[in-house]
C-alpha cells in the first residue's frame, strides 16, 4: 500500500493523462458564482493543472499547490506558473484567499485526520470565502488496490463538519450528489459540497 504523495509520484505521467481533459465546468462555474471578480482561490491538490488553467484564464488570481512533486512539475507546465509543492500539513495561509477549490483532493485524508486539515484550510480562506470540496459518494473504503481512498455520504460528511465547527463557524451553500465526469467510471458517485466561512 503507498500512501498518496507516493503513489502520485509514482503514477503522475498516468494519472495527468487520465484527468487533464476531464470537464467540471458545472462545479467550477458554480463556484466562481460565490466569489468576487478577479478573487484569490486556492487549488488545494491540483493534480494536473486542469481547474487552475480554467480559473486563471477566467481571470482568478490562482494559487496552486499539490503534495506530489512530478505533479507539481506537470501542473507547472500544462498552467503556465509556479505550483507549490506542499502537502496540508504544511498549509500557512492566514485569510488570504476567497475560495479554496478541492476537487477530489482530500479523497486520501483519514476521516479521524479530516477535521484537522479542513480547521488548517479554513484558515486560508478570508471571511465570507467559500470552500468547494468533492469526494467519492458513498460508506467504504478503497477502491484500487494501491491507495485507500475515503467516501463519504451527507449524514458522515456532516459529522465531520460538526468536529470543525467546534473551531469555525461555516455554512453549508450546497451539496449535490454527480456521476464521474469519466468515461470508464460513469457507475461512479461523487458528493460535491459547497461551503462559506462566516
Amino acid at each position: 500500500m503507498l500512501d498518496s504523495i507516493d503513489y502520485y509520484n509514482r503514477f503522475a505521467s498516468e494519472y495527468y493523462e487520465k484527468t487533464v481533459n476531464v470537464t467540471m465546468q458545472e462545479q467550477l462555474k458554480q463556484f466562481m458564482e460565490l466569489l468576487p471578480v478577479g478573487g484569490a482561490v486556492l487549488d488545494l491538490g491540483c493534480g494536473s493543472g486542469r481547474d487552475s488553467l480554467f480559473l486563471v484564464e477566467e481571470g482568478f488570481d490562482v494559487t496552486s499547490l499539490d503534495g506530489a512533486r512530478k505533479m507539481c512539475e506537470l501542473a507547472q507546465i500544462h498552467v503556465g506558473q509556479e505550483v507549490l509543492n506542499l502537502t496540508y500539513d504544511q498549509l500557512d495561509f492566514n485569510e488570504v484567499f476567497d475560495g479554496v477549490w478541492a476537487c477530489a483532493s482530500l479523497v486520501h485524508e483519514d476521516p479521524d485526520k479530516l477535521p484537522v486539515t479542513l480547521q488548517r484550510v479554513f484558515d486560508c480562506l478570508k471571511s465570507e470565502g467559500v470552500m468547494y470540496m468533492s469526494f467519492r459518494y458513498g460508506d467504504f473504503i478503497g477502491f484500487n488496490s494501491d491507495i485507500n481512498f475515503f467516501a463519504y455520504t451527507e449524514d458522515t460528511f456532516h459529522s465531520v463538519l460538526e468536529q470543525c465547527r467546534e473551531k469555525q463557524n461555516i455554512e453549508i451553500i450546497d451539496v449535490f450528489i454527480t456521476k464521474d465526469s469519466r468515461q470508464e467510471f460513469l457507475d461512479n458517485e461523487w458528493i460535491n459540497i459547497y461551503i462559506r466561512k462566516l
